[in-house]
């Protein structure tokens, strides 16, 4: 079969395509035909050599590894004990995330992978692979920080800085379905999209700063990081949150002086969670956008699209051979 391999760390070009054996499914497992990947920043972290981590912490990786952790398939075998699954049943997942020595995932760009039975929830029938594969890490960390996190109130105003990104797009989305007023901050070439999915008020980031445009907000949920993060601080109420996605600067101590709580979290796998985000997906209250579909042999050029930015919705790889084209 075909994989992407790291054989050493370094920008997308390490990325290769090589002909490897095709795995076989443990006690517990399934072995899944990969129709699309979803691509996500721990993919090129995991690449890179968690170039952005000091040195004496970043976490060794077994070369060479298959990056990935999301994917779209059909169940192909099963393994010992397994029986929530059959061959041919079509499935999507959020594969073995947080396994560092495997690249940090369930290796799914790729032709074939196996998964852990119960990391996987049932495809619904009428969405294709590509957008499926791009909901499962992508969702799980919108539901993660609005559901779990911070318990999101139907009347609470919530601003979602990144909006239009993997995670914030799905997040403008679940805030609308849970009854929150949402304020979206992305460029203004979003503007109609957000506006789509439900946005509220969007706040054009290139033109307006958005501590003149959001006041006493209940959340800031941060997509975005960075050493600027702590200018939201401008925004929230007294007894408000900040939930940073990603690193950032948030003057934790000036925001426990003002009554806000600085929150963050890393994603993990939940088969009922997942189960939930799929339903809403096939119902139609949940919409994942592709900003691009690239077949897996050009996956050096979808990181490079991805280590751009300002991406509206998600980047997927395809191992079928009709290949949409990938927006620019």
């Amino acid at each position: 079969m075909q994989a992407i391999r790291v054989h050493e760390q370094g920008g997308p070009d390490v990325l290769r395509l090589d002909e490897v054996t095709p795995p076989e499914p443990g006690p517990g497992d399934v072995l899944v035909r990969v129709h699309a990947a979803g691509i996500n920043p721990p993919d090129w972290y995991a690449r890179s050599g968690f170039s952005t981590i000091p040195p004496d912490l970043r976490p060794p990786i077994r070369l060479p590894f298959t990056p990935g952790s999301d994917l779209s398939g059909v169940v192909t075998a099963i393994g010992a004990g397994v029986t929530r699954w059959r061959p041919g049943d079509e499935v999507l997942g959020m594969v073995r995330f947080g396994q560092i020595g495997n690249g940090g995932g369930g290796r799914t760009y790729a032709e074939f992978t196996t998964s852990p039975a119960d990391d996987l929830v049932r495809k619904p029938s009428h969405v294709d692979h590509a957008t499926a594969a791009g909901l499962p890490m992508a969702g799980l960390t919108a539901y993660q920080f609005l559901v779990d996190r911070i318990g999101l109130k139907p009347g609470a105003t919530i601003l979602v800085n990144g909006a239009a990104g993997g995670v914030g797009h799905l997040a403008v989305q679940l805030a609308q379905h849970l009854g929150a007023r949402v304020i979206a901050v992305a460029s203004g070439r979003h503007q109609q999209f957000l506006r789509d999915l439900g946005a509220d008020q969007v706040v054009d980031y290139t033109t307006t700063d958005v501590t003149t445009a959001a006041r006493d907000v209940d959340h800031v949920l941060d997509c975005v990081g960075g050493p600027n993060g702590h200018r939201f601080l401008a925004v929230v109420r007294n007894g408000g949150t900040i939930n940073p996605v990603f690193f950032g600067e948030y003057h934790r101590d000036r925001a426990a002086d003002l009554g806000i709580t600085v929150d963050g979290g890393q994603v993990h796998t939940d088969h009922d969670q997942l189960e939930t985000l799929a339903g809403l997906l096939a119902d139609g209250h949940l919409r994942v956008a592709l900003d691009g579909v690239y077949p897996l042999a050009d996956a050096a050029a979808a990181h490079t699209r991805a280590e751009r930015g300002h991406l509206q919705g998600k980047l997927v790889l395809t191992t079928t051979t009709r290949v949409p084209p990938a927006i620019d």
